[in-house]
């Protein structure tokens, strides 16, 4: 069973900045794509940012220019750097991994936007 454990998340003012972390507990390069979702309150879950085992990158129109994904291949590791938050960021983030068929879940962190 793989594992996705997510950390990073917190209380931070707009216009601040957060790195998330997501460790897998196998190689990342087994899956054909990584990538960080997002739930707010009432809302349904959405695809931020993802990278493929290629290294190709996409990322949702409302976080471009804002949101980075990289990626630590030694390190089993997913990251998201999300700088000038916003209220709007606020949710809680989830760590997502595809391999064809099967899709693997992180337990989610929360990012909390608010002056």
């Amino acid at each position: 069973q793989v594992q996705l454990v997510e950390s990073g998340g917190g209380l931070v003012q707009p216009g601040g900045s957060l790195r998330l972390s997501c460790a897998a507990s196998r190689s990342i390069f087994s899956f054909n794509a990584m990538a960080w979702y997002r739930q707010a309150p009432g809302k349904q879950r959405e695809l931020v940012a993802l990278i493929t085992s290629g290294g190709s990158r996409n990322y949702a129109d409302s976080v471009k220019g804002r949101f980075t994904i990289s990626r630590d291949i030694p390190k089993n590791t997913v990251f998201l750097q999300m700088n000038s938050l916003e209220p709007e960021d606020t949710a809680v983030y989830y760590c997502h991994a595809k391999q064809y068929q099967l899709e693997y879940w992180g337990q989610g962190t929360q990012v909390t936007v608010s002056s």
